[in-house]
């Protein structure tokens, strides 16, 4: 079948054949940023263009339908108009730092690409810590907001970025241990091990009642991590006008934008690939039949479906619930979610011990 590790292939065979190996090496990082910065452009806006279809399709109305053949072209427009628009710093604000928030935040979005596995045999940097890696740099991205809301010299700004900590440091408590107790399973942190172990059926469904749990707790522990509805706190319009990106315009402001959209696909893609078996088709046991017919959907699409599947179940959470308020947003966390995760990880690992998974 065809895939993307064969156009791989043949351009590492090309470059080997053609350049020694420092720069055959050097060639292909380039190439692998360019690809990462047009995915990035291309995920913004098929997220936002996504992001406005299903809140009119919720809420019975039409969405964007004016520019492009059903208003598909509707986020190029807002993206030319963002370019085209002043950058405007507030006088009072640190410069550095104002300027430098945006770009940390795209920075982390690009590290966190790189072990995640698109396809069959296509992934930037397979190591050995993969989610370790994953989870540790996704902590950065709350430094990038926490700038952003000092930098800015704004009450409301320096708000948000002290509601968005407390809020992104208190549920990457949840959303670990949730990842943890696949790990328990899997016995690795590698990504293509994990996808490996789920050759014979997805852990969400191989890991019984306590996978199923984990499940719904990473779900809302990464919402809340992103920043998005109804945990949105960190840019409350009603109280805080935007939050922590109040005081930016023009690109800087887009670099938030969509440097939030692309968290979304991360985390997504990060689940996808723990509990939903991110490109293994779904097989079932011993069923050859059944996992052969499976087998001919191309490794990619099965990646890209279950992501955008998640996506659209957290746009779902964000047309369907008011926001919280922020003491109820910790206490959800610290009352309810991280004691089950706790309780949930104890019981993943006696069903490790004892062999009671599939």
């Amino acid at each position: 079948m065809w895939s993307f590790s064969n156009i791989s292939d043949n351009i590492h065979d090309w470059l080997s054949a053609n350049f020694n190996a420092t720069w055959t090496l050097i060639i292909e990082m380039v190439i692998a940023g360019t690809l990462v910065i047009g995915l990035f452009a291309m995920l913004g806006l098929i997220l936002v263009i996504m992001e406005r279809k299903v809140s009119a399709w919720m809420q019975i109305r039409l969405g964007p339908n004016r520019v492009g053949p059903k208003g598909m072209l509707q986020s190029m427009a807002d993206t030319i108009k963002l370019m085209v628009k002043e950058g405007m710093t507030p006088n009072g604000a640190d410069k550095i730092m104002f300027n430098l928030a945006p770009f940390v935040a795209m920075i982390v979005a690009m590290l966190l690409l790189a072990p995640i596995a698109f396809a069959e045999n296509f992934q930037l940097w397979d190591l050995n810590i993969g989610v370790l890696y994953i989870t540790a740099v996704s902590s950065i991205m709350v430094i990038s907001i926490l700038m952003a809301g000092w930098a800015s010299n704004n009450k409301y700004s320096l708000l948000g970025a002290m509601r968005s900590g407390a809020q992104i440091v208190s549920y990457e408590l949840s959303a670990g241990l949730s990842i943890l107790a696949i790990i328990v399973l899997t016995g690795s942190l590698q990504v293509s091990e994990i996808i490996e172990s789920q050759r014979n059926g997805w852990w969400l469904f191989k890991g019984h009642i306590p996978a199923i749990i984990a499940f719904v707790i990473f779900i809302i522990a990464v919402t809340a991590e992103t920043n998005r509805a109804p945990f949105d706190l960190a840019e409350a319009e009603s109280e805080l006008t935007a939050g922590f990106h109040t005081e930016y315009s023009g690109m800087k402001f887009a670099l938030f934008f969509l440097a939030e959209y692309v968290n979304v696909f991360i985390v997504c893609g990060l689940g996808a690939t723990i509990f939903l078996g991110g490109w293994m088709p779904l097989h079932i046991g011993n069923w050859t039949g059944f996992n052969n017919a499976m087998d001919y959907i191309p490794s990619s699409l099965w990646f890209f479906g279950k992501t955008f599947f998640l996506i659209f179940v957290i746009m779902w959470f964000r047309w369907s619930f008011p926001r919280l308020r922020i003491d109820q947003l910790l206490n959800l966390e610290w009352k309810y979610l991280l004691p089950i995760s706790m309780v949930n990880l104890l019981l993943v690992t006696l069903m490790a011990i004892m062999g009671w998974h599939f």
